[in-house]
């Protein structure tokens, strides 16, 4: 009788945790301006070190969030002001089994350290267009072209 209860004990913590993942996406996407975006959180190993997640433009930042979190806070910030793409590639060896095959990466500078992220190629135009879109005064984003493949 004890390993039954044992059983849907653990049964019940794991969709507790289940509806809990949900709830957490349902309340960071309700405002919208979410998209699909993978980032690189270590570079130890070629091809190695991506986390699946999404972003939320929240004026002039980019918010990211784990896929399997439970945290409310964006894992990172990009700030529009500081953040500048040096290259665009598409996925190399062991990347291509860690993201879908449309994807692009983009290796972009900040203010803090260089990140890498990925995302769907048709989302690249809008991200781009985010980042180009600065207010009045500000300086524009640098965008190197010259290590772009064709879309």
């Amino acid at each position: 009788m004890e390993i039954v209860e044992g059983i849907g004990i653990g049964v019940a913590v794991i969709l507790g945790a289940l509806l809990i993942l949900f709830v957490r996406r349902a309340l960071v996407t309700r405002s919208g301006g979410i998209i699909r975006l993978s980032v690189r959180t270590s570079t130890m190993l070629d091809g190695r070190g991506w986390a699946p997640g999404f972003g939320r433009f929240a004026g002039d930042e980019l918010r990211w969030y784990r896929m399997f979190s439970f945290a409310l806070r964006p894992k990172r910030v990009l700030s529009r002001k500081g953040l500048a793409v040096e290259r665009r590639r598409l996925p190399e060896g062991q990347e291509r089994f860690a993201m879908p095959a449309d994807w692009v990466i983009l290796r972009c500078t900040s203010h803090h350290a260089p990140v890498e992220i990925a995302m769907a190629r048709s989302t690249v135009t809008g991200f781009l267009s985010w980042l180009e879109a600065a207010p009045p005064g500000a300086v524009s984003p640098r965008l190197a072209s010259q290590d772009w493949p064709a879309a």
